[in-house]
């Protein structure tokens, strides 16, 4: 058996889940058993934690210390581009290969860059905003009702102005 484990030990676990509801507890119990957290309360404050994300795919940063657990969402570039475009709230186990269609205004992928900046390996925020309208890209939506690649090239010869922070 491994060593004993220390109560004043902050342990991270990330997840993925799906916004809004409550996991499978089978999923979660070998990750928390150990650590003396029940899978099902786990569970239930992931979802509540979760909530704003309804349908998507969200990473979840669990902080384990003294037998208490912290959650926060660390959204990923795709979900926020995808909230961004306000659709409804889709039945996952129904409708299966979605496509986004929408329209983001080129302001909201400014605000979207800024936000996943810390994860960027981008020097300034017009390579972070430059990723943000590729993941739009792939997502399928356009950007002020251009196809996202014309807009990178417009960030390029500096049609659109991004700020420098």
């Amino acid at each position: 058996m491994g060593p004993k484990f220390d109560p004043n030990e902050e342990k991270i676990i990330a997840f993925r889940v799906v916004g809004g509801e409550i996991g499978a507890s089978a999923s979660l119990a070998p990750k928390i058993g150990p650590l003396g957290l029940s899978p099902k309360k786990v569970g239930e404050d992931i979802a509540k934690a979760t909530s704003d994300w309804k349908g998507l795919r969200i990473t979840v940063q669990l902080v384990v210390k003294n037998r208490q657990a912290t959650i926060s969402v660390l959204p990923a570039a795709s979900s926020l581009v995808i909230k961004a475009l306000k659709e409804a709230p889709r039945d996952r186990k129904k409708v299966k290969n979605i496509k986004h269609s929408g329209n983001i205004p080129f302001d909201e992928m400014v605000k979207i860059a800024r936000i996943m900046r810390h994860r960027s390996m981008a020097a300034e925020l017009s390579g972070t905003v430059k990723e943000m309208l590729g993941t739009a890209q792939s997502i399928g939506c356009t950007v002020d009702g251009k196809h996202p690649h014309d807009v990178i090239e417009g960030v390029d010869n500096n049609e659109y102005s991004v700020p420098s922070e």
